[in-house]
């Protein structure tokens, strides 16, 4: 049972709508139009919002959206029918309406659609209970029990029948083809003989049936020869009957036109030979002048230019123009089949530049799916046109729904009179305890007083690496340029603790010392260790920090999605909350070693659709940017 069926203009008006089970459709398309047509992650077709599974198809002639709805647990299997017959009606039943592209007519139009739609409903719901289980084959039904026991028997020493048949027909075939008429004379003996072939069956013969088979054996082997100098000199006959004299063109000296002419005389009894000047490959009847049209468009019409005559060149160029002219006209809608061979290309660009393949295969993918259908513009080329919309969705992709404004929510936690905590994590040796302290000197730039929480309790040397970060953040900032006050303090319990607790503390410590912020920072655990991802999901649900950053680098491909999903997950299932907190945002580091091959911005943001707050670019404090989603996307493009 469906729960909602509506149909919508890009533009946002609704032009129908059909409420089934559920109440309200207008949470779910909300939510499908900021997380997948809006960040232009049209894949698939089909979306997720809590118990719903929405599946959708996009009009990009009429600039249509149809969107239905359906409890995840069910398996409707006449959904795709559904959807594609429904926008097929609609489409041609209110083409007029819709070919007008105003908002004020769409408005004024009256779409009864509701007697079509309940129609279409009930024809594929009963298409889809016609459909018979398959039953499973049984013995007696298949090829094997059609044949007789005695035919599967094989004996030692005897070749199967059914082989030495196909070895007769294949031998036979192989004559046919090669030797043709002579193939019969050969195979004419063996016909006439008609003896059996196998070791049992010449002992039952008598002996003078023996040897007259030996003999005609030895006259089939020996016979060979003579057959094949029959044939040759059989090959060499007709060439006696050709021209006894070299042929000698006009061209080339003295003409022999008897030697020349093969037609049949004229009715004065002279024959009739062309003119040297007439002999031209490119003028001559038939197929010389179709390939000299065929060819007025390709790469070598400039050689068949040269050899004909001045109107044909003529008119080929102004066939050629016009022709030129009529495929630049906007005139042609966009297939798949068009778009095939560009989007292979793309797909394959966007790997070598370090994107995931999954993500890549997606994004090629929603590009189609939005440009399938559309009228190509004037001038503009398939190659064009595809590779701007994937500049225009790999710009979307990069700019978030929710941009994090740290500063803004600091000081709103300020008035507040709590300290604003922010939890890095991240895989073992992707540089969360150098870009921590990068966030730091950034912070206390900006005024803002910073408590490190050494919860790092496992690597050695963890703790000593942020106390050198303190102290020497405490000698950019010392106390005596802000009136006597500390800036930075770094709270650590030593190894060997619980996370959790110490980041527990510190926060109370930060709250009690009026710090402003307090940046937790724990130890790197790979995706796939469940102890460690427990510990962490732990120490988010029981401190609640206010931002959570994942900490990638800048140098994986798939594995980033690998990581990013496993991150999430782990967060997820080891949650005690009802709603549990998962990755608010990414810091990507080491982008200043990768040149032009920023792939993994694209895979990291596409797979969590959380945006990237800071970009790590060196090794000094100063070295941390924001995310240029133009500049990237150029980097990406870049040939």
């Amino acid at each position: 049972m469906l729960d909602f069926f509506t149909i919508f203009s890009k533009g946002g008006l609704v032009l129908w709508c059909f409420q089934g089970v559920s109440d309200s459709c207008t949470g779910p398309v909300n939510a499908l139009i900021r997380s997948v047509l809006l960040q232009e992650r049209g894949g698939n077709n089909s979306f997720t919002h809590e118990a719903l599974t929405l599946k959708y198809k996009l009009d990009n002639q009429f600039e249509l959206v149809f969107v239905v709805g359906f409890q995840k647990i069910l398996t409707l299997t006449y959904v795709d029918k559904l959807i594609d017959d429904v926008h097929r009606l609609f489409r041609d039943k209110y083409r007029t309406e819709i070919q007008q592209q105003s908002a004020l007519s769409l408005l004024n139009g009256t779409f009864d659609f509701q007697n079509d739609f309940l129609r279409l409903l009930r024809e594929a719901e009963e298409s889809s209970k016609i459909r018979a289980p398959t039953t499973m084959k049984k013995f007696e039904d298949s090829e094997k029990a059609k044949k007789p026991v005695r035919s599967m028997i094989e004996t030692r020493g005897e070749k199967p029948k059914e082989k030495a048949k196909n070895n007769k027909k294949n031998k036979g075939a192989k004559k046919e083809g090669s030797d043709g008429p002579l193939a019969t004379s050969k195979a004419a003996p063996t016909e006439k003989s008609g003896l059996p072939v196998g070791p049992e069956n010449g002992e039952e013969l008598s002996k003078e049936e023996q040897i007259r088979r030996k003999r005609e054996e030895f006259i089939q082997k020996h016979g060979r020869g003579m057959e094949k100098s029959g044939k040759s000199s059989k090959s060499d006959a007709p060439k006696e009957k050709g021209k006894k004299a070299p042929r000698v063109w006009a061209l080339g000296g003295s003409a022999n036109k008897e030697v020349l002419d093969y037609s049949t005389p004229t009715t004065n009894g002279a024959p009739e030979v062309a003119p040297p000047e007439d002999i031209n490959l490119i003028r001559g009847t038939g197929s010389g002048r179709q390939l000299q049209d065929l060819d007025c468009s390709s790469s070598d019409d400039e050689g068949a230019a040269q050899n004909s005559t001045k109107p044909s060149a003529t008119k080929g160029t102004l066939g050629g123009m016009f022709g030129m002219l009529k495929g630049l006209v906007g005139s042609k809608s966009l297939t798949r089949e068009d778009m095939e061979s560009v989007l292979d290309k793309m797909r394959d660009h966007l790997i070598a530049k370090n994107v995931a393949a999954d993500i890549a295969v997606q994004l090629c993918d929603s590009v189609a799916n939005k440009l399938e259908g559309k009228v190509m513009g004037t001038f503009s080329t398939v190659t064009s046109t595809v590779k701007q919309a994937l500049q225009e969705s790999l710009v979307q992709i990069l700019q978030p729904q929710r941009r994090v404004d740290m500063l803004r929510d600091i000081m709103d936690a300020q008035r507040h009179q709590r300290p604003y905590v922010v939890t890095f994590c991240g895989v073992n040796g992707v540089g969360k305890s150098t870009n921590l302290a990068k966030i730091s000197f950034w912070l206390l730039e900006n005024g803002f007083s910073v408590l490190i929480a050494a919860c790092d309790t496992f690597r050695a040397g963890a703790v000593e690496q942020l106390r050198t970060h303190t102290r020497r953040l405490s000698a950019l900032h010392p106390p005596e340029n802000h009136g006597g006050r500390t800036m930075v303090q770094l709270f650590e319990k030593g190894y060997g603790k619980d996370a959790a607790g110490i980041a527990m503390e510190a926060i109370a410590f930060a709250r009690n010392q009026g710090f402003d912020v307090v940046l937790v920072d724990t130890a790197g655990r790979m995706q796939d260790n469940a102890p460690l991802m427990t510990a962490l999901a732990k120490l988010i649900t029981v401190n609640t920090p206010d931002l959570v950053l994942f900490v990638g680098e800048a140098l994986v491909g798939n594995e980033a999605v690998d990581q990013l999903v496993k991150f999430n997950r782990a967060l997820a299932d080891h949650s005690m909350a009802q709603t549990p907190r998962l990755i608010d945002g990414i810091v990507l580091t080491k982008f200043d070693t990768i040149d032009d091959k920023v792939g993994a911005a694209i895979s990291m943001t596409y797979i969590t659709s959380k945006p990237i707050v800071f970009v790590g670019t060196g090794q000094t404090y100063c070295d941390l940017r924001s995310l240029n989603a133009k500049a990237v996307v150029a980097a990406l493009m870049k040939a």
